[in-house]
């Protein structure tokens, strides 16, 4: 079986842990994830003022595309997978992407994943490790992250 793949697309301002957390736990579990910046290759300021440096801007990793889990409309016609954290599920309204879903708090509504925000982003990874892969490579990759059940 292929591995699995992701985009995860990096604006200016994103909370950091709801960034690197779902991308280090999805790639623990062998899911290969590309961060794409929104406004490019640069390096990518941060909420708290970490800098992130994306894998590719968003343009150029869109050709390597499809995915198996991103943010795009086309992913949503596709009925892949999408997850969105914190603010997210309003940027996925506002682009007409889960009408009909629910998209707040942290339900997997069909093929759309939500979360609140920095306290549920390894929740929200782990979830998203499950729908990808199986329930038991979310637990191997949980193990050895010795988080409260």
């Amino acid at each position: 079986m292929a591995s699995k793949r992701a985009l995860v697309i990096l604006a200016k301002g994103a909370e950091e842990m709801e960034t690197v957390i779902p991308v280090d736990v999805m790639r623990r579990a062998g899911i290969k994830v590309t961060v794409a910046g929104l406004a490019g290759k640069d390096p990518v300021q941060c909420s708290r003022d970490v800098m992130i440096c994306p894998d590719a801007s968003l343009e150029d990793a869109k050709q390597e595309g499809p995915y198996d889990m991103e943010v795009l409309k086309e992913q949503g016609n596709r009925k892949g997978l999408i997850a969105a954290i914190c603010a997210g599920p309003t940027a996925l309204l506002a682009h007409e992407i889960g009408f009909g879903s629910k998209v707040t708090t942290h339900p997997l509504d069909c093929l759309i994943h939500t979360s609140r925000g920095p306290e549920t982003s390894f929740e929200f990874a782990l979830a998203i490790v499950e729908a990808l892969n199986r329930k038991e490579v979310a637990a191997q990759v949980k193990a050895p992250l010795v988080l409260k059940d």
